[in-house]
């Protein structure tokens, strides 16, 4: 409250200074005008907004380092704080504030009325700090004390698994000598299969190259037969276009187109000869 009362006079000073700034300075004169008027207050009302909004941004600023600190402190001793901000405003509690801030200043001797009205902050226990740090290390042991016991759960259920891991591995490698034994007779028996198999696949490939032996024997057989047919068609052929080439020549008009052609290459070649006399006499 000092400080704040301090601060508050100071800012007060100041703007009353501001005002007697203007006193001295513009208001020398008898008489002002309208605007002259207008333009002093404004100046003024400027100076006045500057000083009261800087100490308005101090105060909100200076409050919130105090709660800063307060709440760090609390935070160190792991306190729980809560606020309610609707008690800002309230004007019952603001004047208990204005009547404590005047008994204060006043006379130091008289009991301040917010202690009798408003009452004070419980105390966390009657043993202070060494009382919290009591119970907050009470409250270390009991979460060890839990943890231990966690603990040896977790062992047993590790043993128990350890155990079963045992059992587990016991009973795989008698399951694999099981395993092992199956596994010789049915690769014996596997083995007989595969050689069975593999004898009767070579005994139908056998009969498969035999059959295509003896088809490829048959093709070239009628391939030989179809050739000395087609030799002898051919030569049937021959004989018989000489045979019809011959009774061609034989009929009356093969005769006549002979003689026909016969007479017109003489005739082409009397022509010819007298062309080329003609031509010598010229």
């Amino acid at each position: 409250m000092r400080f704040a009362r301090s601060k508050r006079g100071l800012r007060l000073k100041t703007v009353d200074s501001c005002f007697q700034d203007l006193k001295e300075s513009r208001l020398v004169e008898e008489t002002f005008t309208i605007d002259e008027v207008s333009e002093v207050l404004s100046g003024l009302q400027a100076v006045v907004h500057s000083e009261v909004e800087s100490e308005l941004i101090n105060t909100a600023y200076t409050n919130v380092l105090l709660l800063r600190q307060l709440f760090a402190q609390a935070e160190k001793w792991y306190l729980k704080l809560q606020t309610d901000i609707s008690e800002l405003e309230n004007r019952e509690l603001l004047e208990q504030v204005a009547e404590f801030e005047k008994a204060e200043f006043i006379s130091s001797n008289k009991k301040p009325v917010l202690d009798s009205i408003k009452p004070k902050l419980a105390p966390l226990n009657e043993g202070g700090t060494s009382e919290l740090l009591n119970k907050e290390i009470s409250r270390l042991q009991e979460e060890n004390e839990k943890l231990k016991s966690r603990l040896k759960t977790i062992e047993m259920q590790a043993i128990n698994a350890l155990d079963e891991k045992s059992k587990l591995e016991r009973a795989l490698q008698d399951l694999q000598l099981n395993q092992g034994d199956q596994k010789d007779y049915i690769q014996s028996q596997d083995m007989s299969e595969l050689e069975n198999t593999v004898a009767a696949l070579k005994n139908e490939f056998q009969r498969t190259l035999d059959d295509q032996t003896e088809t490829q024997k048959s093709l070239e057989e009628n391939l030989a037969t179809a050739k000395h047919d087609l030799l002898r068609v051919q030569e049937q052929l021959s004989l018989a276009e000489k045979e019809l080439e011959k009774k061609f020549q034989q009929t009356a008009a093969y005769r006549n187109m002979k003689e026909i052609l016969t007479k017109k290459n003489e005739q082409i070649k009397e022509l010819r000869k007298r062309l080329t006399n003609s031509r010598v006499f010229n």
